[in-house]
């Protein structure tokens, strides 16, 4: 009954169902199932699209049509009995900030095979400056560490054919699409580039990949593929460091670097739920929100270790706070800095939002088509980070975000702002060994 006599208020004030063109959407936490929920769809109109968190099923996205005042929606909905809180959805984007690529590195040329933990890549992405920094070859001689979790990516997918990567490849999953496997090449239409190209093209304005000139004309400038790529390249930097984790794509995003909260949402479950250890996250919003808060709350209890980039608007934080960076019982936020150790001028600073620093210019990754490119951002710092808590695991299986911090910790100092320090993967794994 108070649920009818909810409803009735509601299309009184004028939220009753009309013909609508679009929709509005809202993530809702019940407390006992979706029972209440179908029920109140079924009065309003609403959708009940389904469940955001896995196993739980506490977690929904609900749709209204777009004549619905979302305010006074959401109103209603905290006063249905068994709806413990709901928000609006909200687009998160991969697109923006001060991070350009001047020109290309000179690795970006040094297409010279080598072997790297049992595939071939290229000399110029082994050998980077940014490897070198955080002493990536070092770590993993010392401490005879590669990795061995499985690491997970939330971002545009990965292509799952290159050669770097597909022996470490997990199917994932594309939530975009509501399907298996998070490729990013269902996102692609245009020409493939014929192999071993060795063109430098700039393409989105950010990235620089070895491209055939006409794949780099489709790519530059279309808003479609503003993104595309993104997913790869962080997946490469962590197959850098951490090279026999298993990587798991979580395609939350479209080329065009648009996603929804949602989607993100489902995302953080899927990968706790799916024997995750690790989970990267290069992606920030300025718009707070409970759930995602909740989110990575129930994988820190469950022991994953997440990491997220700061973002690149070269602002600080107080009052700049970008999630889910600021999230900091739960999530590692990562800065850029220099091939110098001083900071990246689009990184985002302050030790609100910031543990631990990492190199995020001019970083070499595996590119879509099997091929190479190089960018900045500090969507490329936090990944060093991702593959650190890969090695550290094999060190010390078990270890929870807190202790994966303290280690993380064992940093270079590198200035004000910037958390713990420079990321030094020696210093992170001494750290944990016994003296």
């Amino acid at each position: 009954m108070k649920c009818k006599a909810l409803c009735a208020f509601l299309i009184f004030c004028g939220l009753g169902v009309l013909p609508a063109k679009a929709e509005n959407r809202f993530i809702v936490r019940v407390n006992a199932g979706p029972a209440e929920l179908s029920r109140l769809c079924q009065l309003l109109g609403c959708k009940v699209v389904g469940n955001l968190d896995g196993t739980l099923n506490q977690l929904f996205l609900l749709t209204t049509p777009d004549d619905f005042n979302p305010n006074l929606f959401l109103i209603i909905l905290h006063f249905v009995p068994g709806i413990v809180d709901a928000e609006q959805d909200q687009v998160v984007s991969l697109v923006g900030g001060l991070n350009q690529l001047a020109s290309p590195p000179p690795g970006l040329t040094d297409t010279a095979p080598v072997s790297y933990f049992g595939a071939t890549v290229w000399n110029g992405y082994a050998t980077q400056p940014a490897a070198q920094i955080v002493r990536v070859s070092a770590a993993q001689s010392t401490f005879q560490v590669a990795g061995a979790t499985i690491i997970a990516d939330i971002d545009t997918g990965v292509d799952p054919n290159h050669p770097a990567l597909q022996s470490v490849l997990l199917p994932g999953y594309d939530f975009t699409r509501n399907q298996p496997d998070g490729s990013e090449m269902t996102d692609f239409t245009g020409p493939a580039p014929p192999a071993n190209t060795a063109n430098v093209a700039q393409v989105n304005q950010s990235t620089a990949a070895v491209l055939d000139q006409s794949t780099a004309a489709v790519l530059d400038g279309n808003v479609q593929y503003a993104a595309f790529g993104h997913g790869t390249m962080v997946m490469g930097v962590i197959h850098l460091v951490a090279p026999k984790s298993q990587l798991l794509p979580l395609k939350a995003f479209h080329s065009d670097g648009a996603g929804y909260l949602s989607d993100i949402l489902r995302a953080i479950y899927y990968g706790v739920q799916n024997n995750a250890n690790v989970i990267n996250m290069s992606f920030d919003t300025t718009t707070s929100s409970t759930e995602l808060k909740k989110a990575l709350d129930y994988a820190n209890q469950s022991g994953v270790i997440c990491v997220a980039s700061a973002g690149n608007d070269g602002l600080p934080a107080p009052p700049n706070f970008v999630y889910p960076a600021a999230l900091q019982t739960d999530v590692m936020g990562v800065a850029s800095t220099t091939d110098l150790d001083g900071r990246s001028n689009f990184s985002n600073y302050g030790n609100a939002i910031v543990w631990v620093a990492a190199p995020g210019e001019d970083i070499i990754s595996t590119y879509p088509f099997g091929t190479y490119a190089a960018a900045s951002g500090t969507s490329f710092s936090a990944p060093f980070v991702s593959g650190t808590c890969g090695l550290l695991l094999q060190l010390s299986p078990g270890a929870n975000q807190s202790q994966a911090a303290m280690a993380v910790a064992h940093a270079v100092p590198v200035g004000v702002g910037m958390g713990n320090g420079r990321l030094d993967i020696v210093q992170t794994l001494q750290s944990l060994s016994p003296d």
